[in-house]
């Protein structure tokens, strides 16, 4: 797999040789992948362990392949075939109705990014399935939230009106995230 590397993410690009980098296709200048070595393996592990583990990449960070089951996005069965059998592999179980609810929402935010990404702006969405589950699950309350919403309002019912009040508080967590940078 491709590691993404946010502009944001300083300490993990001072770890990483800028030879292993390479701008990241149709995202925002300064997005970087970092690609993997001749066996398919991260340049970065060392013995069996990551070597710059502290200073990670967010995307490393997120990565957890049981994401791809709880959100219902697609692993590549011919690239990623061992991570494609252990995601089949997974079964949730639920203490409650209140879990299997919250899943639903969640398979269900992942289902609206992924069949409505034209309403977003190029560069919004991840185009990778792992961050495009990861955002899914960040943003499965305010989905949640919204979807009531637009139960009670028919304006808000709109695939489009959807999208716009989940690209607001993408906009307002950015926002958020630069000031309590600096």
């Amino acid at each position: 797999m491709f590691i993404h590397i946010e502009p944001e993410e300083t300490e993990t690009l001072r770890r990483i040789s800028r030879k292993l980098l390479f701008p990241a296709p149709g995202m925002p200048k300064g997005h970087v992948l970092m690609g993997y070595d001749d066996q398919g393996q991260c340049p970065m592990l060392k013995g069996g362990e990551c070597s710059i583990y502290e200073d990670r990449p967010q995307t490393c960070r997120d990565y957890d392949c049981r994401i791809f089951a709880a959100t219902g996005v697609a692993v590549d069965q011919e690239t990623q075939q061992e991570i494609a059998r252990r995601v089949a592999e997974w079964v949730f179980s639920y203490e409650s109705g209140e879990g299997r609810e919250e899943h639903g929402i969640v398979e269900q935010a992942a289902a609206f990014l992924q069949n409505n990404h034209d309403l977003f702006p190029p560069g919004v969405l991840p185009n990778y399935p792992v961050q495009l589950a990861a955002l899914a699950v960040r943003l499965h309350m305010l989905f949640a939230e919204l979807q009531a919403k637009a139960r009670g309002d028919a304006a808000c019912r709109s695939d489009a009106a959807m999208a716009q009040a989940i690209l607001s508080e993408l906009r307002e967590r950015e926002t958020a995230a630069h000031l309590a940078q600096g």
